[in-house]
């Protein structure tokens, strides 16, 4: 895999694909700068070879180039975090952008306007993908937030850098780790999937069922396995036209060794509600009108002891509605054993968008092995799809 740190850019000029879709408050401002942070390693080794930086991202949905969604907002975040004055230029192609990258010198940083406000982008279009590989010498892309889509400045532009491509820190990084865990030899591998849907997660449960040893499945969606199983729910979510496939999952990991745990105890409440009235239930014997929003006291000590004795942990979803403080207990539990196990010689690795949320609502960032900053990404690798962003970057033009 070719990096940064493979190549020189003394006196070159650095296209990079970076992910800058940062949240914004109404006022514009950063709210969390997690990502910007994440591209900084890339970025100062550029500089510090003597090279210049060209950074290119989207920024949310814009439909028609509506300031909110302007670039130009995350100037003074991203200036303070690498500690060099970032240039901006208020479009992505034309005139202004060539003039500001012809006089762009060593040590500088040039920010492209927001790619999402030219269509062009999002639909892969060749010639888009041309205009902006005039901008840099090498092509860097270190955005695996994007890298599962097949965007100008994703996949099509590399075509355009035959010899002179590489990822950066960040997605070489994200490489690596999802591949440790997809590859790894450090036994037991116990994957945890949460959430709310079987559906979402389907592909991905098919997936690694020939990697791992144990299978923990936790939130909303461990109701269609227990009602398939016979279990009365009550009013908890289910997927009806799920159940035979959940079945099937069951099967299937039984044939291949994989040691299946589902919630035995559930914290159940008369409605979806912070002022909702709770009890402790058997989680396959919920009354009607009640319905499971977090795991039990019971079920926490069975996941504790599964992570416990695992050397490799890959976590993606919550096991309860963790967004509401009186049913976050069952996923904070879960994180802290997760780093636990870290601590005591484990590799963990965190992602999805709401996994991400639960380590950082409770300060365990750091105190698990990675953190994927790509939801979508991560995910369709963990399904064992290739990515158009990445496959761009290894393939020979």
């Amino acid at each position: 895999m070719k990096t940064v740190n493979d190549i020189d850019f003394k006196d070159k000029k650095a296209l990079i694909r970076v992910d800058f879709n940062v949240p914004l408050d109404d006022n514009h401002n950063v709210t969390d700068d997690t990502r910007i942070q994440a591209a900084k390693p890339t970025i100062l080794k550029i500089l510090e070879d003597g090279g210049s930086c060209v950074l290119m991202s989207h920024l949310g949905r814009p439909k028609n180039k509506e300031q909110e969604f302007s670039l130009q907002h995350i100037v003074k975040t991203l200036s303070d975090a690498i500690g060099v004055q970032v240039i901006f230029v208020p479009d992505s192609i034309g005139p202004k952008v060539e003039e500001a990258v012809a006089n762009l010198e060593s040590g500088e940083i040039l920010l492209l306007e927001n790619l999402r406000f030219y269509e062009e982008e999002t639909k892969g279009d060749r010639d888009f993908a041309e205009k902006l590989s005039k901008f840099g010498d090498v092509y860097v892309n270190d955005a695996f937030g994007t890298a599962h889509r097949a965007h100008a400045s994703t996949a099509i532009i590399a075509d355009f850098f035959p010899e002179n491509k590489c990822f950066g820190l960040l997605l070489a990084s994200e490489i690596e780790n999802v591949k440790k865990v997809l590859e790894s030899n450090e036994k037991p591998v116990t994957a945890i999937i949460g959430g709310a849907k079987v559906s979402s997660k389907i592909t991905i449960i098919e997936n690694i069922l020939d990697k791992i040893d144990h299978l923990i499945i936790g939130g909303g969606m461990a109701f269609t396995f227990i009602k398939a199983q016979g279990g009365k729910i009550g009013s908890s979510l289910v997927e009806e036209d799920k159940q035979d496939l959940a079945l099937e999952i069951l099967k299937i990991a039984k044939n291949k060794g994989v040691a299946v745990h589902l919630p035995v105890d559930a914290i159940i409440a008369d409605a979806f509600s912070e002022a909702a009235n709770t009890k402790i239930s058997s989680v396959d014997n919920i009354p009607d009108g009640w319905m499971g929003l977090d795991v039990g006291p019971n079920t926490n000590e069975i996941f504790a002891e599964v992570l416990a004795k695992s050397n490799t942990i890959l976590w993606n979803g919550p096991v309860g509605v963790f967004e509401l403080e009186k049913f976050a207990e069952g996923t904070k539990i879960l994180g802290q054993n997760i780093a636990k196990a870290t601590q005591n010689g484990a590799f963990s690795l965190v992602g999805g968008g709401d996994s991400v949320a639960a380590v950082q609502k409770f300060n365990l960032s750091d105190k698990v092995s990675y953190v994927s900053t790509g939801g979508g990404a991560m995910l369709e690798m963990l399904e064992g799809k290739t990515l158009p962003g990445i496959k761009a970057v290894y393939s020979k033009s």
